[in-house]
């Protein structure tokens, strides 16, 4: 498959400086959700580059110093599980992503953002829905904001050993809900994700 078929439209219709951008981290119980915008250098593929989630967490930190060298421009931006609670899931990932954007010092002209929503970039944006899998701008973001994000969750995992976050990283597994269920929820939780799992409670 063409990584770059998405990229190289975009560029016959004009477009000059384009980033990809994507989540990590909507669904999990506990910590922030991250964002990554990433430029790469136009049809230059990076080998094993792919959808973050199809890459073993071994291949996905090689990947992550790869793609910051290789990469014209990048950032990483996220939004807190304050945030999170306060202002929803939804708008907390186009906070990310609008971070994450506003966070490169090369100003694209295009943004590819994976999914089917569109967030307030302040710039021409063209969502694709497994963008992930399709677009070589797209695949790098997701790396970068996985691996972000896990690392993350390794040092929370320090502040908050009895959670073992560094297993689950804060999803909603089976280990998980049964460490909140006997320790209650922590700092790092999202109080508006626990509802259903602990109760009305859980609000403070």
């Amino acid at each position: 498959m063409n990584w770059f078929a998405y990229e190289n439209a975009a560029a016959e219709k004009g477009y000059q400086t384009i980033c990809g951008i994507d989540e990590a981290g909507r669904g999990p119980l506990a910590g922030p959700v991250f964002a990554a915008a990433v430029i790469l250098p136009n049809n230059q593929m990076i080998d094993g580059l792919n959808d973050s989630k199809k890459l073993s967490e071994k291949k996905r930190e090689e990947l992550f110093d790869i793609i910051k060298e290789t990469a014209v421009n990048y950032s990483v931006g996220f939004a807190t599980e304050a945030e999170i609670d306060e202002i929803n899931i939804l708008q907390a990932t186009f906070l990310a992503m609008k971070r994450a954007y506003d966070g490169l010092s090369v100003r694209p002209d295009l943004a590819l953002v994976d999914g089917n929503r569109t967030p307030p970039l302040g710039v021409d944006t063209q969502t694709i829905i497994k963008g992930d899998a399709l677009s070589a701008n797209i695949a790098a973001a997701s790396i970068l904001a996985k691996v972000s994000r896990d690392r993350l969750m390794y040092e929370i995992d320090k502040i908050y050993p009895q959670y073992q976050f560094a297993k689950h990283k804060g999803y909603g597994t089976a280990l998980h809900i049964k460490l909140l269920k006997e320790f209650g929820p922590c700092p790092v939780h999202r109080r508006t994700f626990l509802k259903k799992i602990l109760g009305e409670g859980t609000h403070e």
